[in-house]
């Protein structure tokens, strides 16, 4: 079986290839990147990786996209389109307007899926012909859930994955002494617009005595006020934080470094340090680059979706009728049943208002954002930045478009 990484050279690969060669050893890899100078250290160290667990899977690499493809059973995407330059121009564009700079919400979270999803179409397309019949799409690429939704939109066989939830189940399963198998989240929203509403273990939820007992050590890794998750009564994703303290955030992120910089950083050390042919282990700093748990939960949906077993995954997938508040062909991040046919949503409890009046309304933004990617024009970004529960107004709107499509000429052919 081969399973293909496109955006293989990135410096997160090694913490996926670390997950398939315990978890998946039987797997071919194949690392695709069109960057020759990171996917030649990339590569090799991957390889070296696999085989010190033994695995009896080949990891190769290849510039060649095609190839790549060719016979894949699972498609992963991992890609960047632009690099860290590109994502320290969406970190900061923003700020000058004082509204957020990030790279998957807000101005900056359009920016790079105007980017994005058409370089993520060509590669479906592709796969559409040469990969396997039936071969899985499995999407890592940010903004997830808008990515996710132009995958489906446009037929193709996909299910967006996100870290978050498997975070959080790591963490409650630490508080509460037992194995993160064992806990089961009510894991909400859309993608980096997630709640935890509810964390099981035998049967019982346990997230409210975690609530009385660890209130202020859970806000404080959300980095949101304790009052928040005590009126909500749940757990906000940290991404919650650029909602609820918008202009905080703003304050902190104007005239200091961006994340992107940071991770410029981290990446050319570990490059320097994946390049060493005596490394045959994932260093202690790649944990520093974010994407905790990522190869865990890659690994077992791709394992879920190719065995059928019916695990239990929070993936981003159509809404049909799981929240009767948006259409049926939004893209939701929810806990899943996965099998061979796919992610099915568990049942979930009727939401809130202050949940549901706030996933509708960045729903709405990312059917925008989607429109604007796929079919470009000015009118269309503007329109997408007006709905956007972070922007919202015409002039902050209008100026957003004309920085965003300045700093994104060269990625857009028709913003020239």
């Amino acid at each position: 079986m081969k399973i293909a990484v496109v955006g293989g050279g990135s410096t997160y690969t090694p913490e996926l290839v670390d997950g398939f060669a315990r978890l998946f050893p039987a797997a071919d890899l194949c690392l695709v990147d069109p960057a020759a100078d990171r996917l030649s250290v990339v590569g090799p160290f991957a390889a070296r990786i696999y085989d010190s667990y033994g695995a009896s899977g080949r990891v190769t690499w290849t510039g060649d996209l095609d190839a790549g493809l060719t016979d894949a059973s699972v498609v992963i995407l991992q890609l960047r389109v632009g690099g860290q330059t590109a994502r320290i121009s969406d970190e900061t564009f923003p700020l000058d307007c004082g509204c957020l700079g990030q790279e998957t919400t807000g101005a900056g979270g359009l920016a790079k899926a105007l980017r994005t999803v058409p370089v993520v179409l060509d590669i479906a397309e592709r796969a559409a012909r040469l990969a396997a019949p039936d071969a899985w799409i499995v999407d890592f690429t940010n903004p997830v859930g808008i990515v996710t939704r132009a995958l489906l939109d446009a037929g193709h066989r996909a299910v967006g994955l996100c870290n978050v939830a498997i975070g959080f189940q790591r963490r409650f399963a630490g508080m509460l002494g037992v194995e993160p198998s064992s806990v089961l989240l009510d894991h909400v929203g859309l993608n980096h617009l997630t709640w935890e509403r509810a964390a099981y273990v035998d049967g019982v939820d346990r997230l409210p005595e975690l609530l009385r007992s660890r209130l202020d050590e859970l806000a404080s890794e959300v980095r949101l006020p304790s009052q928040v998750l005590a009126t909500l009564g749940n757990v906000p994703s940290y991404y919650l934080r650029y909602f609820y303290c918008h202009d905080e955030v703003v304050r902190s992120e104007q005239g200091a470094p961006t994340r992107g910089e940071q991770v410029a950083r981290i990446e050319s050390e570990l490059l320097r340090m994946y390049a060493d042919p005596d490394l045959r282990t994932k260093p202690e700093l790649l944990s520093q680059r974010g994407g905790a748990y990522y190869s865990e939960a890659a690994v077992g949906l791709v394992g879920s979706l190719l065995s059928g077993d019916g695990g239990v995954h929070a993936v981003n997938v159509r809404n049909n009728d799981t929240f009767s508040f948006l259409t049926g062909d939004a893209v939701i991040e929810v806990t899943c049943t996965v099998d061979g046919t796919g992610a099915t949503p568990r049942p979930v409890q009727p939401l809130g208002p202050e949940l549901s009046g706030l996933i509708a309304a960045v729903s709405a933004y990312e059917e925008l954002a989607v429109d604007a990617a796929v079919r470009g024009g000015r009118s269309k970004v503007y329109s997408a930045l007006l709905a956007h529960p972070l922007v919202g107004q015409h002039d902050l709107a209008d100026t957003l478009t004309d920085k965003l499509l300045a700093a994104n000429s060269r990625h857009l052919a028709w913003a020239r």
